[in-house]
């Protein structure tokens, strides 16, 4: 069970409900269905709750399940155990993401401004607004309707913050703009200075980083991620993009919209990337290259060339994903041989 010390549930919901929220087709006709209550993976899920099945690694568990309801692929169905309501979906996982956002909401944003918090005379505060413990906001910021800014965390001079966006506890945010309906979590730093300087016998000088961070509506970056200022032009993350945990980009990226970046990853600098983009971990770009629309970048990659549209890749340096899978067999075989 969901600890409530945590997590606060809301009411339970109707099979017809979830139906109507998800566009999933209801396979089984009863006088009346039992509510759901909860929302658990299948292999913990008992009455009441409501789980799904995407993965064929986990079909032995439908038979098996005590859950009341799943989502699950019309493939499957004749998998499931004989009193699982089933939900037919293509998108199981998706649909059970949507019920369990539902049963489970974001905490409510309280507006207050803590006494501990320090906000410039200049700043502009939308309302609505929760200002948390020891937060700073700088002079001439502005801070949309329905934000929260959570302990410890600092808005610089100027920044700008679109409605319904969270900001984390212990957060810096300087030299952006920043969309509506955001989340950064905590220990993010935005806006800093890129890694820019120019370096002789005499020694390094240090080049200004004059642009901004642009970041579109919709936009989450995970815990301890950084994302640097442009130098000239403007470091730029597309709306609906999802940045994992300790995330590097550098100055003058441009990161298109609804991309996937998962954790360790680094981006070197002027790295223009298209939409719908996958990256995932430990894989590094190297800078001043292009990444099409709709790529694949397998974990630990390393990218040092330009990548068109669709192209799926993996290895270090990145070859085409076949091909990877060939040099890994190669090496097993070779491994294998010299074991003989």
């Amino acid at each position: 069970m969901t600890d409530p010390r945590f997590f606060s549930r809301s009411a339970p919901l109707s099979i017809e409900a979830v139906v109507e929220i998800t566009g999933a087709t209801l396979m089984s006709e009863a006088e009346t269905y039992p509510k759901i209550k909860d929302v658990r993976p299948i292999d913990t899920a008992g009455s009441g709750d409501l789980t799904f099945v995407e993965n064929r690694k986990y079909l032995d568990l439908v038979a098996k399940t005590q859950a009341s309801a799943c989502f699950i692929s019309s493939v499957l169905v004749d998998r499931a155990a004989p009193d699982l309501i089933l939900l037919i979906t293509d998108h199981p996982r998706r649909c059970f993401a949507k019920i369990a956002n539902i049963m489970y909401p974001r905490d409510e944003i309280i507006p207050t401004v803590h006494e501990t918090a320090i906000i410039s005379e200049t700043a502009v505060i939308g309302e609505g607004c929760q200002i948390d413990i020891g937060a700073v906001i700088g002079p001439f910021a502005k801070i949309g309707k329905g934000c929260s800014i959570g302990s410890n965390s600092t808005i610089g001079e100027s920044v700008e913050i679109g409605r319904n966006t969270r900001i984390g506890s212990n957060v810096s945010i300087s030299h952006t703009e920043l969309g509506a309906d955001c989340v950064i979590y905590p220990g993010a730093r935005i806006g800093q200075p890129g890694f820019g300087f120019e370096i002789d016998a005499s020694g390094p000088i240090d080049m200004p980083q004059l642009g901004l961070v642009k970041i579109g509506n919709n936009v989450e970056i995970g815990a301890n991620t950084t994302v640097d200022r442009g130098a000239g032009p403007d470091t730029v993350i597309g709306s609906g993009t999802r940045i994992d945990n300790l995330v590097q980009i550098g100055h003058n990226v441009q990161l298109g919209k609804n991309c996937v970046i998962v954790a360790q990853v680094g981006i070197a600098g002027s790295t223009r990337i298209g939409n719908n983009t996958v990256i995932a971990g430990q894989s590094g770009l190297a800078g001043h290259i292009n990444i099409g629309n709709n790529v694949q970048i397998a974990a630990q990659s390393g990218v040092a060339k330009s990548l068109g549209d669709g192209a799926v890749v993996g290895g270090s340096p990145a070859v085409p994903i076949k091909e990877f899978r060939k040099q890994v067999a190669v090496i097993k075989s070779i491994g294998r041989r010299n074991k003989k």
